[in-house]
């Protein structure tokens, strides 16, 4: 993409609005703009970034043996009010009544409608275990929507729903998507924190919030540094049982919940540091095929009410997670895995030809080779190139210059490390190829 026919909206100063440095790069990346309250509008940038989560999410899912649907963002009030939370949920349910006078919701979760969805198509025990999910827009009206994305009212949540014949299986359901969402925050390049957490207005008494660690975070955490020490990498192949149980033995709890006197960790091994909560998983057993009637014939011929978990990844949220936890004083720093351009391509004197012409035949050539290049051709000078290319984060800077091509090199920047080299065309392609 050539950024002299891209749109991004870049900002010079800090915009006044914003509280938190997610907040501030986003809008001054060009990557989000406020439509109203807690509601944003996502410019290209952002919505790249955005994107590239929710299929890594999706391919995790996928992996781990769910199966994706899309359910509506509008609900009817009939389900919520079978399961008893349409007047319990509170004034953060954005209610609505359509034109017929029915009474209509712009969900904040799915629970309900998926369990209705599963009380009307399965009736076996031989069609179990299933584990649906969708990647949806959701609503939730806060009453001081602020943080940017952070904490909005409208924001992409991928949502997951298992259904199980029994405990034992539903505990093995459960453990496949912990390990999956161990496996998605490694390959966005996080480390997740897996805190035993209270499952709230959803329900039930198996919980985990998946939190990673940001100087900026909501929460403070007392953990097993052995966490942090973890082989992430070992997550990429199968997980056996001893190693999840020693993931799920590993001490992490939120401050309020943390009991000094009687912590099983040693002092000297107890670390402590601000979290963002990212993703939340949730047993809660018969709950709603209890209230809607959500049953199967089991292998003895009798009906049994499903048991039930709720899987939840803030995708919208893991945008600014994402910048809270990789950024400097220049601005953001994306994870290759989810940077909107693998490579800024920067031209230094967009006016001599020699220049131009070999800018343009690089930018074609990696294009040729499928690398994700975002090209800087404006006619601007070189330190306002430079910041932008610093502030917008992307993996790679590539410089051209007069003078680096009179030695025939061409100056790659490691935006993470700073680190510059000077590569002839054939070594530069193949270190990004």
């Amino acid at each position: 993409m050539r950024l002299s026919k891209y749109f991004i909206p870049t900002i010079k100063e800090n915009p006044s609005e914003a509280q938190i440095v997610s907040h501030r790069l986003m809008l001054r990346a060009g990557m989000i703009r406020q439509s109203s309250a807690g509601i944003y509008i996502w410019l290209p940038m952002g919505l790249l970034v955005l994107n590239k989560i929710a299929q890594i999410v999706r391919e995790e899912q996928n992996r781990a043996g769910a199966i994706e649907v899309l359910m509506p963002t509008i609900q009817p009030a009939e389900l919520w009010q079978q399961s008893g939370r349409y007047d319990a949920y509170g004034k953060e349910m954005l209610r609505i009544t359509d034109r017929h006078d029915r009474e209509m919701l712009y969900g904040p979760t799915n629970e309900e409608m998926i369990t209705d969805l599963f009380k009307n198509a399965v009736k076996s025990y031989k069609d179990l275990p299933l584990s649906l999910y969708h990647i949806q827009w959701k609503f939730r009206d806060e009453v001081r929507p602020r943080f940017g994305i952070m904490r909005g009212r409208e924001f992409l949540m991928k949502d997951n729903y298992s259904f199980d014949l029994n405990f034992e299986s539903a505990k093995a359901s459960y453990n496949v998507m912990y390990v999956a969402y161990l496996r998605t925050f490694a390959r966005l390049g996080l480390v997740a924190i897996p805190v035993r957490a209270d499952a709230g207005a959803i329900g039930g008494d198996l919980s985990h919030e998946f939190q990673i660690l940001a100087d900026t975070g909501e929460s403070t955490l007392y953990y097993d540094k052995a966490i942090e020490s973890f082989d992430l990498s070992s997550l990429i192949g199968d997980i056996d049982e001893q190693t999840l149980a020693k993931l799920q033995s590993f001490y992490a709890m939120e401050e309020e919940k943390h009991d000094a006197d009687n912590c099983p960790v040693a002092p000297a091994d107890l670390k402590t540091a601000k979290g963002i909560e990212v993703g939340h998983i949730f047993y809660f057993g018969t709950k709603y095929s209890e209230a809607m009637g959500a049953k199967v014939t089991g292998p003895d011929g009798k009906e049994v009410f499903v048991e039930m978990g709720s899987y939840g990844i803030g995708v919208s949220r893991l945008v600014g997670a994402l910048i809270e936890a990789n950024h400097d004083e220049n601005g953001i720093i994306w994870p290759e895995a989810v940077a909107p351009y693998k490579v800024g391509l920067i031209n230094l004197r967009f006016k001599d030809e020699s220049c131009t012409a070999a800018c343009d035949d690089l930018y074609q050539e990696m294009q040729k080779l499928n690398i994700d290049v975002l090209y800087d051709d404006r006619d601007a000078g070189a330190g306002s190139k430079f910041a932008d290319m610093d502030l917008i984060g992307l993996p790679w800077q590539v410089v051209v210059g007069p003078k680096g091509l009179e030695k025939g090199v061409y100056e790659l920047k490691n935006r993470r490390s700073g680190e510059r080299v000077e590569l002839s065309r054939a070594e530069l392609l193949d270190k990004l190829g």
